[in-house]
């Protein structure tokens, strides 16, 4: 499994997205609630660019007439056909056990990882300048 830098942790805020290219692959890197994931940036519908979708929360119904916002920030709305998936595992939202986007690990290394010096190798990946109190998001295909 490789490991693919994307970007510091401070360059991700809360409720950002960050689309990439790896591996011939466009993957979209979401900092949602502080926890990092990653979904191919392709509907499985129609193959719209999904990660560039809104957004949103799950929209639920307590009683008749009255609509409430659960999970918000968790749920990736598709640009094109409004399908809605949880950005958490990539599942659809509407038949979770059929319907899914590819999805990738994430995690979050220290600075004394060595992929900080693969960084300043690798002409492939963007770099940046980094301290020892930042740490890199890494995406692993």
């Amino acid at each position: 499994m490789a490991e693919h830098v994307v970007c510091p942790v401070d360059e991700l805020a809360e409720g950002d997205v960050r689309i990439v290219e790896v591996e011939n692959r466009s993957i979209g890197v979401f900092n949602t609630g502080g926890e990092f994931y990653a979904l191919l940036n392709e509907c499985p519908h129609r193959g719209a660019p999904l990660c560039e979708g809104s957004v949103t929360g799950l929209k639920t119904s307590p009683e008749p007439g009255e609509i409430e916002l659960e999970r918000k920030g968790e749920i990736l709305k598709c640009p094109w056909h409004g399908w809605e998936f949880d950005i958490t595992n990539g599942k659809s939202v509407v038949d979770p056990e059929k319907i899914r986007t590819m999805t990738y690990d994430v995690t979050v290394e220290s600075p004394d990882s060595d992929l900080f010096d693969d960084m300043a190798e690798n002409p492939e990946v963007e770099t940046y300048d980094v301290t020892v109190e930042d740490g890199l998001v890494v995406l692993h295909v």
